[in-house]
């Protein structure tokens, strides 16, 4: 599989290169997110690992720049470690958020898990709940044959709450089964992508059927 690195630190860029080349993977690097972009357009790669402050635009401007088109998972590397810089990442759509200084053992670990889990819903068969159609494989939703714009962890909730229908979950429940147990990430992360699905498929966001609140306890997705 290929995967982009993109940091403007020689140093860094040298060492996840080559720990990700022993694990097996097809790496290529660049040090500005323009250059980053230029790759991911040219070579589609199945993960990119990104720097948040690089020159001129940043991580996030690039992940962001990968969103308009493509689910290809994006792991972030940055210096910040406050709440506030995480869920920024995550909410430009970053599917992992590692903290530098790192372990490059760790990095690999977390590099195999993201592509574990977005790659594992391609092989699962379609899902129809009403008039709304999951296809894991296309990466796909569809509401009365209108195909939703859905970012990769917004479809990686649906599908997961689609795959229960009408079973409640705890947000930790869901945290740890779509962004995973070793991701770092907050309830609120939960509440926000709700918020963002609510909008594309309810009649009514302000007043959901569909994807509703249990008080206390957290969300179901009814058909």
């Amino acid at each position: 599989m290929t995967v982009v690195v993109v940091d403007d630190e020689p140093g860094i860029l040298e060492a996840v290169e080559g720990r990700l080349q022993k694990e097996g993977y097809s790496v290529f690097t660049a040090t500005t997110a323009e250059d980053g972009i230029r790759l991911f357009r040219k070579l589609r790669p199945d993960l990119m690992v990104v720097d948040v402050m690089l020159p001129q635009r940043s991580g996030l401007d690039l992940c962001r720049a990968v969103r308009r088109d493509s689910e290809t998972p994006v792991i972030f590397l940055s210096a910040r470690s406050s709440d506030e810089d995480r869920i920024a990442g995550l909410e430009a759509g970053g599917d992992d958020y590692v903290v530098k200084p790192f372990s490059l053992q760790e990095l690999a670990i977390r590099v195999a898990k993201v592509l574990q889990r977005t790659r594992g819903f391609r092989t699962d068969q379609p899902l129809l709940l009403g008039n709304l159609r999951i296809d894991p494989r296309s990466h796909t939703a569809e509401l009365d044959g209108r195909t939703l714009k859905l970012a990769p962890k917004e479809f990686a909730l649906l599908h997961f709450l689609a795959s229960h229908p009408g079973q409640v979950f705890r947000r930790e429940q869901i945290l740890d089964r779509v962004w995973g147990s070793d991701t770092y990430v907050t309830d609120r992360t939960v509440d926000v992508h709700v918020r963002w699905l609510r909008k594309l498929i309810e009649k009514d966001p302000s007043s959901p059927s569909r994807l509703v609140t249990v008080r206390g306890v957290g969300y179901r997705l009814l058909g």
